[in-house]
């Protein structure tokens, strides 16, 4: 049988796709993070349906339990926030997997950067002021970054950024990107996209960490860094451009 890995989205629990659904209705078993994935998404479980949190276990046992499901013929949805394809320690649940010959697959999801630009109502990628992207963290707590991914690094781009799991050290973010971006530079926080308890924070390199620290955001929340975020005057694309050859 099969594991699917599937990505249950930022929070709200109809940002999910129709193939992640269905995959969960048609799984036997069914493995969550409790604490991101929304609890609305079980309800889409067959009736007996055995339905494990995986938020206090560790990568052993959670890989016994995709191990087990197979061996006794059970389909697995195994739900991952976001999509699984960022920051989802997936890839270590698959290399066990292919170890232990059991087979998987992958449904994305709508990731939290996206769910963060649609609650800011912005396009990350603008003409003319911003058309390249950085997905990042920062070296905390978690394994560390790779020689060479350090915030000075990528930030001498000047690219758009995107840093998750990354919110607790804003202060430290913000003054290491101030020298490359500028205190003026926009910046925001999104916390819990997409769910009720949603909180936006908007301002500048200057402002965001005494924003962040009055609003007490310290979790599952997204750092974005960039001019895009205030840009309005821009050239239009050549998408739609009536020079365009069509």
């Amino acid at each position: 049988m099969t594991v699917h890995f599937i990505g249950a989205g930022p929070g709200a629990a109809d940002l999910i796709t129709v193939r992640g659904r269905d995959l969960i209705a048609a799984s036997p078993v069914c493995l969550y993070a409790g604490s991101l994935v929304p609890a609305a998404l079980l309800d889409a479980c067959p009736p007996g349906a055995r339905k494990v949190d995986t938020a206090s276990l560790t990568l052993d046992e959670i890989v016994a339990e995709l191990v087990a499901a197979h061996e006794a013929g059970h389909d697995v949805a195994r739900l991952h926030s976001g999509d699984p394809s960022i920051f989802s320690a997936m890839a270590e649940q698959m290399r066990r997997l292919d170890a232990a010959g059991v087979p998987y697959d992958v449904t994305p999801g709508v990731p939290a950067f996206a769910a963060a630009a649609a609650s800011l109502g912005r396009e990350l990628t603008v003409p003319g002021v911003g058309q390249t992207l950085i997905l990042t963290r920062v070296t905390g707590q978690a394994t560390p970054m790779p020689a060479g991914e350090d915030l000075a690094t990528l930030a001498a781009s000047r690219a758009v950024l995107v840093l998750h799991l990354a919110v607790q050290r804003i202060d430290d973010v913000a003054a290491a990107l101030t020298p490359f971006y500028g205190a003026d530079c926009p910046a925001a926080v999104v916390a819990y996209a997409s769910r009720d308890d949603e909180v936006v924070l908007r301002g500048t390199l200057a402002t965001i960490a005494t924003q962040v620290a009055e609003a007490a955001v310290k979790r599952t929340a997204v750092i974005v860094v960039g001019r895009t975020l205030t840009a309005t005057e821009f050239p239009d694309s050549h998408l739609y451009s009536a020079a365009r050859t069509r």
